[in-house]
C-alpha cells in the first residue's frame, strides 16, 4: 500500500513587498520553510488540493471536486507566472476519481486542465525544479453550490484510503492544499483580513481536533472570512486526510495590502 508522508497548507497569492517588506520576508521564509520540509519526504506523488478560477470549469455544471487527468499540464499564465509544463500523474488521478465513484463521492476527471495561480504558487514552493509527478485536485469554492466542511473531510478520507488501499507498495504521497485565508475579493470589504479567525482557524487545524473544523458551515466562512476565505475548504480536505495529526503554524501574516490574510502550516504525520 501507499503512504501519505506529510501534509501542508499555504495560501496561494502573493503580492508585492513595498511597505511590508518585514511581513513579506516571513511569508516567503515562511513558504520556502514547506517547501524545504515537503521535498526531504521524497514524495513519488505530489498532491495539490486547490481551488481553481473560473479558468477551467464551466458555470452551468459546478464540480464539487475534479482531478486533472493529463500527463503534462501547462500553466495558465496568470499572475505572470511562468507557463513551463509541471508533469501530471494521470494514473493517480484517474483511480483516485474511479474510487471516489466507488464510494459514492463525485470527482470528475478533466482533461486539459490549466492550472492557474491557486496550483502553480504552492506547487512553485514545493517543486521549483517541476520534477515531482503532480495529481491536481480541486475543490469547488467559486460556484454555487460548493462543499461543505464536512463533504470536504470526507474527500480528503477518500484520499487517504485510496493511498493506503490502491495504491502501489511503498509509494510515498505528499498532500499541499492551497488557498486563503481570510480575504474579500470584487466585493466593498476587499481588502479586509480577519486576522483573530485565520488564527483560530489554524490553531484548530493544527490541534489534533481538526474534524472540529467540519462543524462550520459555508456561511459561517463566507460571513467570517468572505468569499475568498472560502478557500479553506482545500485546507480541511487536507485535514481529513490526516485526521488525528498534530502540527505546527509555520508562518501567518495579515496583508490588506495583498487584500488577504497568509498562513502556512506544516502536519506531523
Amino acid at each position: 500500500m501507499g503512504q501519505i508522508v506529510g501534509a501542508f497548507a499555504t495560501s496561494h497569492v502573493l503580492g508585492a513587498p513595498d511597505g511590508v517588506e518585514d511581513q513579506a520576508e516571513r511569508v516567503f521564509q515562511g513558504m520556502r520553510e514547506i517547501g524545504m520540509r515537503l521535498r526531504a519526504l521524497r514524495p513519488d506523488v505530489l498532491v495539490v488540493l486547490t481551488s481553481d478560477h473560473l479558468n477551467n470549469f464551466r458555470v452551468d455544471r459546478p464540480a464539487p471536486f475534479a482531478v486533472a487527468t493529463d500527463a503534462s499540464l501547462k500553466p495558465y499564465g496568470d499572475m505572470g507566472l511562468p507557463t513551463d509544463p509541471i508533469p501530471g500523474a494521470p494514473e493517480f488521478a484517474l483511480g483516485l476519481a474511479a474510487f471516489c465513484a466507488e464510494q459514492g463521492l463525485r470527482v470528475d476527471a478533466l482533461e486539459g486542465v490549466r492550472p492557474d495561480h491557486g496550483v502553480m504558487i504552492p506547487h512553485g514552493v514545493a517543486d521549483p525544479q517541476r520534477s515531482i509527478p503532480t495529481a491536481v485536485f480541486y475543490v469547488n469554492s467559486v460556484l454555487d453550490p460548493s462543499p461543505s466542511p464536512e463533504v470536504c473531510w470526507t474527500a480528503g478520507a477518500l484520499l487517504k484510503r485510496f493511498v493506503e488501499q490502491r495504491r502501489p507498495e511503498g509509494e510515498r504521497v505528499a498532500l499541499l492544499a492551497g488557498g486563503g485565508l481570510s480575504h474579500w475579493l470584487a466585493v466593498p470589504e476587499e481588502g479586509r483580513v480577519n486576522e483573530p479567525w485565520d488564527r483560530w482557524f489554524m490553531d484548530t487545524l493544527v490541534s489534533g481536533h481538526a474534524e472540529e473544523l467540519t462543524r462550520l458551515t459555508n456561511a459561517e466562512i463566507l460571513e467570517a472570512a468572505g468569499n475568498g476565505g472560502l478557500e479553506v475548504a482545500a485546507w480541511i480536505a487536507m485535514a481529513g486526510a490526516v485526521p488525528t495529526a498534530r502540527g505546527e503554524v509555520l508562518y501567518y501574516e495579515s496583508l490588506p495590502s495583498w487584500a488577504s490574510g497568509m498562513g502556512g502550516v506544516a502536519m506531523r504525520i
